[in-house]
């Protein structure tokens, strides 16, 4: 069985989809739907804008979207029989399992980037990864200090969790979690406390957008961040769809999931190859 997964942002390149394209009538037609619909040129952005221009915010999560895809549409041979996106992703893949519309996709989008960024203006905030360490170690170190928020926020593989907070929350994480013996630890180049409670806001912004947007009956499953688990209902797609701003991704469970599920190809389409290296970890035995 296939699964198509779809990445999250911080992929981006310049020159990010132009062979695409180039290449595929198809890819122009969307690109040139998308600049129509964001009221700004994405597409001039993605294939000759500089590394800082693609940060901005109302960029950097739409290009990620329409790269992933726009790659789906033009390279999928066929229909996966499952899909998954992290964070994000998510979003591309209710577009690829005919969940979502391309335009409601990308508008949703969009509006969640601006709310993100709103969120993270509000609180000094930020994200942290621990690698080669006992997840249930770091979950009970999160769970520990109460006097910051400081969350696990990715579970991307057995030997990989990222964690959301505060910056006092994480410099005090951090900190036991050196005292609990942990080596590997980083602070990550983002902008906010992604997947925590303090993208509240962010999640109360986006609320009404997502309840008002029509959700069909997807052809396949999509295994959710919130849960791990495959929805083809419209209205648990909605729910989780709504959780994952201030819930952790749980892509660790999804990919196992999937495999327990009968998956024994994974493709990723969009910038960069994070998850099928992801995938290779979770799964040993590469599938």
């Amino acid at each position: 069985m296939k699964s198509y997964l779809f990445p999250g942002q911080g992929a981006q390149f310049s020159g990010m989809g132009k062979d695409l394209f180039d290449q595929y009538p198809l890819a122009q037609e969307l690109f040139a739907q998308a600049d129509e619909l964001l009221g700004f040129s994405i597409s001039d952005i993605m294939f000759n804008g500089t590394d800082e221009e693609l940060k901005q915010t109302k960029v950097t999560q739409p290009a990620v979207f329409l790269h992933s895809y726009i790659a789906f549409r033009c390279l999928a041979e066929s229909q996966p029989d499952m899909v998954a996106g992290h964070s994000l992703g998510e979003f591309t893949a209710l577009a690829a399992n005919g969940a979502l519309r391309f335009e409601d996709a990308l508008t949703l989008v969009s509006k969640r980037a601006h709310a993100m960024q709103r969120a993270c203006e509000m609180n000094p905030s930020g994200m942290a990864v621990i690698l080669k360490f006992e997840e249930k170690v770091i979950e009970e170190v999160c769970a520990s200090i109460t006097e910051e928020v400081v969350v696990p926020a990715n579970y991307n593989s057995q030997q990989q969790l990222v964690i959301s907070g505060s910056l006092k929350g994480l410099e005090l994480a951090m900190d036991k979690l050196r005292e609990a013996g942990a080596r590997k630890m980083m602070l990550l180049n983002v902008g906010g406390a992604f997947h925590s409670p303090l993208m509240q806001p962010a999640q109360d912004e986006l609320a009404e957008a997502i309840r008002q947007c029509e959700i069909r009956q997807p052809f396949c499953p999509i295994y959710q961040n919130a849960t791990a688990q495959p929805s083809s209902d419209p209205a648990i797609i909605k729910e989780n769809l709504l959780k994952q701003l201030t819930s952790p991704v749980r892509w660790t469970q999804s990919v196992l999931n999937m495999a327990a599920d009968g998956a024994t190809e994974f493709t990723e389409f969009g910038p960069g190859d994070t998850l099928k290296n992801l995938v290779k970890r979770i799964l040993p035995t590469d599938v």
